[in-house]
């Protein structure tokens, strides 16, 4: 179930892409497609939001949105290079997508490491005919504290990312 602040955010998103003529499109991996469905929870939704990717494993990042496969290696997963070709990758796959929002990050409990700690998420915002962009948080938390902050980050970098012309 969508609460009703994420779903207050996904509202405002969606009247904002509207106001903007913006299409949206989600790669997901920690969220798990949570984002996609907290856009999609919003009646009407259809005339901004494209589609998205869940994309947890390496390979499944790879083969549906052509991340680089030696980035894993070099950089690992929860990277902004990944986090980066994974939005890329949302406006290669799909044309009609004006605008994308990728997540990759570590929701817990395990997995974590003194580098790269549970709560630790990287976001890449990718917009057509501009420089993708990236950014990462640490959030602290539960597994579901964690989800849920990572949608309303990523709600909320759209939302910034659409309302720059």
């Amino acid at each position: 179930m969508i609460d009703a602040e994420v779903l207050t955010a996904a509202e405002a998103l969606l009247t904002l892409a509207r106001s903007h003529g913006l299409r949206l499109g989600t790669a997901e991996s920690c969220t798990g497609g949570l984002i996609a469905g907290a856009l999609t929870a919003v009646a009407g939704s259809s005339d901004v939001v494209e589609g998205g990717f869940v994309t947890y494993s390496n390979e499944a990042k790879t083969t549906m949105l052509d991340v680089p496969a030696d980035l894993f290696p070099r950089v690992g997963a929860v990277s902004d290079a990944v986090a980066a070709a994974m939005a890329s990758g949302v406006l290669d796959r799909l044309p009609r997508v004006d605008l994308a929002v990728s997540v990759t990050g570590i929701a817990g409990p395990g997995g974590g490491s003194a580098d790269k700690p549970v709560g630790l998420v990287h976001f890449g915002i990718a917009r057509r005919g501009r420089p993708t962009k990236t950014s990462h948080e640490i959030f602290p938390g539960d597994r579901a504290g964690i989800r849920r902050a990572t949608v309303l980050q990523a709600l909320a970098l759209l939302a910034v990312a659409t309302d720059k012309n």
